[in-house]
């Protein structure tokens, strides 16, 4: 449920900011221009939120606040930024597809695997990432460092 929440405030915290920045210009553009006035800085702002903070600190804006760290395998250490970025465009091209996929395994019915379990299983991540709880990470390196 973390995951969710944590993805659910990204998503926001970036519309807003997008829609804040776009507001003053809005009003005399016409509806293309104001979905690009949109699109544009929402796409820069989940970029440096979804790689470049979390390359830094460990997890996106969300995550953080959720108590999330974003850790490559088998190490348990900082993702590189070519798995960030891999990991950024597979969120962009899956997530607003998702309710698509829901929605066609319900129509075809049962027996038929939904196209969704292909991309990906359960907790899996695409590109050999893992977000686990800050506390639980702390408590992993503790004990490999052999402090427990």
């Amino acid at each position: 449920m973390r995951r969710y929440l944590a993805v659910a405030l990204d998503c926001y915290l970036c519309l807003v900011t997008a829609g804040l920045l776009a507001r003053p210009y809005v009003d005399t553009a016409t509806v293309p221009e104001a979905a690009g006035l949109l699109i544009g800085p929402a796409l820069a702002f989940s970029f440096l939120n979804q790689v470049v903070l979390t390359a830094v600190v460990g997890g996106g804006a969300g995550k953080l606040i959720m108590g999330i760290r974003v850790i490559g395998l088998p190490d348990a250490g900082r993702p590189g930024p070519r798995q960030l970025v891999r990991r950024w465009l597979y969120g962009l091209c899956r997530v607003p597809l998702q309710p698509w996929y829901v929605l066609r395994s319900y129509l075809a019915g049962p027996g038929v695997l939904p196209l969704s379990a292909l991309w990906t299983s359960g907790h899996t991540d695409p590109v050999g990432l893992r977000q686990v709880r800050h506390s639980d990470l702390t408590a992993h390196r503790n004990a490999a460092a052999g402090h427990l």
